[in-house]
């Protein structure tokens, strides 16, 4: 009981404008927001992002909680967990936007290609149906040359993966232009 007392007073006093109680609330339940987001998202640092936010969020809106819906607890993991599903979504969006702009410019160049009577290599085609992180390597190691060291010096990933994401790649394009 004295700790919830406690507690309800350090609120009192935040939303009063005592910056040191919010400080001190904040750093209370830090870990708590920071542990629970590390649950939901398996991503230290996108965790450790969102735990930010959610504090500077709570700074934002402190005086709009009132204790009498949810423990102060509860309202920050609500915070938490809005901000979450927000950049989801907007990594959702983002990745759809990006996959139509390669979509377009693909038949564009396709277009150009055509207009110029040049033929349009079907490799092209199949290139573009792999995921950007398989495609590029596997254009670094075969248009151009580097090896698997420079690629992975390139892309800051290791020589393995780059070796991994070429086979992977490879063995995609072997498929689909069969």
């Amino acid at each position: 009981m004295f700790i919830h007392l406690e507690e309800h007073e350090l609120i009192r006093q935040a939303i009063q404008g005592d910056n040191a109680a919010l400080s001190l609330l904040l750093q209370q339940h830090y870990a708590f927001v920071y542990k629970y987001l590390l649950k939901i998202t398996l991503d230290s640092h996108m965790s450790e992002d969102i735990a930010q936010e959610t504090m500077v969020k709570c700074i934002e809106k402190i005086r709009l909680y009132n204790g009498r819906q949810s423990k102060f607890s509860s309202w920050l993991i609500t915070i938490a967990t809005n901000l979450f599903l927000d950049q989801a979504r907007r990594k959702k969006r983002e990745k759809l936007w990006q996959q139509q702009e390669q979509d377009q410019s693909l038949r564009r160049m396709q277009w150009q290609a055509g207009q110029q009577n040049e033929n349009w290599p079907e490799v092209l085609n199949a290139l573009s149906e792999l995921q950007q992180e398989a495609r590029i390597p596997v254009i670094l190691k075969h248009y151009y040359g580097y090896t698997y060291e420079e690629i992975g010096h390139m892309l800051e990933i290791a020589e393995g993966t780059v070796k991994s994401r070429v086979h992977h790649a490879l063995k995609q394009l072997r498929k689909e232009l069969a």
